[in-house]
């Protein structure tokens, strides 16, 4: 069977290690997926969702807030500040980080960084999306 050798690290651990099918990940323009025999690349991707093809037709889905990929030889490495398990997302979290990012956008005080806000409205919306569209433990999620 044609896999790759795939490495996903955050600063804190190693978050997945192992053989998989192919690997779709968050491109700046577009997402790109990596499959066995793929030319060499060394690449930046964006926040956005990881989906992760395993032998047996089974999926593993991460949200990422973005890092960079390397391809070469059929090992693949992802390397990212923040990423995570959809089946680890705290979902209450999500949704008071999101409610806290909006409020923070919305008052006008000069001491607000809104990039910052930005961000955090970002990699809230995008791991509720993750949730809703894959986990098992999407309900009616208030977006």
């Amino acid at each position: 069977m044609h896999e790759l050798d795939l490495d996903i690290i955050s600063p804190e651990k190693k978050v997945y290690s192992g053989k998989v099918k192919s690997v779709t990940i968050p491109g700046t323009k577009g997402n790109f997926q990596v499959l066995f025999n793929h030319a060499p690349l060394i690449s930046t991707f964006e926040l956005g969702i990881i989906k992760v093809g395993l032998p047996g037709d089974s999926t593993r889905i991460f949200t990422t807030s973005g890092g960079s990929a390397e391809i070469l030889d059929n090992k693949v490495l992802l390397l990212s500040d923040t990423i995570e398990a959809v089946e680890n997302i705290d979902l209450e979290r999500a949704l008071k980080s999101k409610v806290r990012a909006e409020e923070r956008l919305t008052n006008k005080s000069g001491s607000i960084d809104f990039d910052r806000a930005r961000a955090s409205l970002a990699k809230a919306m995008n791991r509720i999306k993750a949730v809703e569209k894959y986990s098992t433990l999407k309900k009616d999620i208030p977006i």
